[in-house]
């Protein structure tokens, strides 16, 4: 009977404890509305700035939030297409801001919760654990994500935006997708980067090389020949005249298979590596040529569309 007891005193801990979890986040969870799409965002000042991705804005000017069942308009601050974060900003409405969290500090196993709240009622739940503190998706909205963070809490439709949280109540990520059975979010750390440099007026830039490229399979006799223990790379079509490829001796028919010392597998694996750290630093290039493997030093410059920040 005892044992009972015991056990009844912690699932209802548990239950409890979830319970508070939810109420203490409900405040910083808003809804985000566009034109055509619903979604969640969360608040990260008392000044109105909210953040939410930016698939869920699509390309609709009209954006408004939902908070307590009131409606308010926002504005697009700026976004950063590649990670699938957009931050908004409201005038009006009372805000409370959200806790984030260390994302860097995130273990496997770990209990989270994911919050939403698109039709601005009341905050809706799930829960489950960190399945890969640091996973990698390709392939998936035509790019890759680098480095997110994969749990097993089912996202509903509508949780895009919403933060996941960890038992202290702090947000460690902004929920993404639902793919393969597992939610996906966007580490804090990577978030709070972002939606940082955007509130200051920043642009986030992207390192350019100025080619046209695919995924192709690199045939076994052809890896063994050039040493390489990878059966696929990107295979360069065409390369700008002037860009940092051209002037790096880039040329078509290459298949690029390291950048930077990481491997490239895939097409998808590019624009991880194409962040602004490496504008105009000498960067190495692997790649194999006439079966043969030849490493070129290239010099990446800033997008040309966002040269003027």
């Amino acid at each position: 009977m005892s044992n009972q007891i015991s056990s009844l005193q912690i699932l209802k801990s548990l239950s409890d404890a979830t319970s508070e979890l939810v109420k203490k986040l409900a405040p910083s969870v808003v809804s985000v509305n566009s034109r055509m799409t619903r979604g969640t965002g969360v608040v990260l000042t008392a000044e109105g700035y909210i953040v939410t991705c930016n698939h869920v804005l699509g390309r609709s000017a009209d954006v408004r939030i939902g908070q307590g069942e009131k409606s308010f308009q926002a504005k697009l601050v700026g976004s950063d297409p590649y990670s699938d974060v957009a931050l908004l900003k409201s005038e009006e409405g009372k805000f409370q801001p959200a806790e984030f969290g260390d994302s860097d500090k995130l273990n496997t196993g770990q209990f989270v919760l994911a919050l939403a709240n698109p039709f601005n009622k009341q905050a809706t739940a799930t829960t489950g654990i960190i399945t890969n503190a640091s996973a990698t998706l390709r392939g998936w909205r035509g790019t890759a994500m680098e480095n997110v963070v994969a749990t097993d809490a089912r996202l509903n439709p509508g949780f895009s935006g919403g933060p996941l949280i960890d038992v202290s109540g702090k947000v460690i990520g902004l929920n993404t997708a639902y793919v393969w059975s597992r939610g996906i979010a966007i580490p804090s750390n990577r978030v709070k980067s972002i939606t940082d440099r955007l509130m200051t007026g920043g642009k986030l830039k992207r390192a350019y090389l100025g080619i046209v490229s695919d995924t192709v399979l690199i045939p076994q006799e052809i890896a063994s020949q050039a040493g390489v223990n990878q059966d696929s790379g990107v295979m360069v079509f065409q390369v700008e005249q002037g860009a940092p490829a051209k002037k790096a001796g880039l040329t078509m028919g290459d298949v690029i298979v390291k950048f930077n010392e990481k491997p490239v597998t895939t097409f998808y694996d590019l624009p991880g590596l194409l962040n602004e750290d490496i504008i105009g630093k000498k960067t190495t290039l692997t790649i194999i040529r006439e079966e043969r493997l030849v490493q070129l030093t290239i010099t990446p410059t800033v997008a040309e569309s966002e040269e003027d920040d």
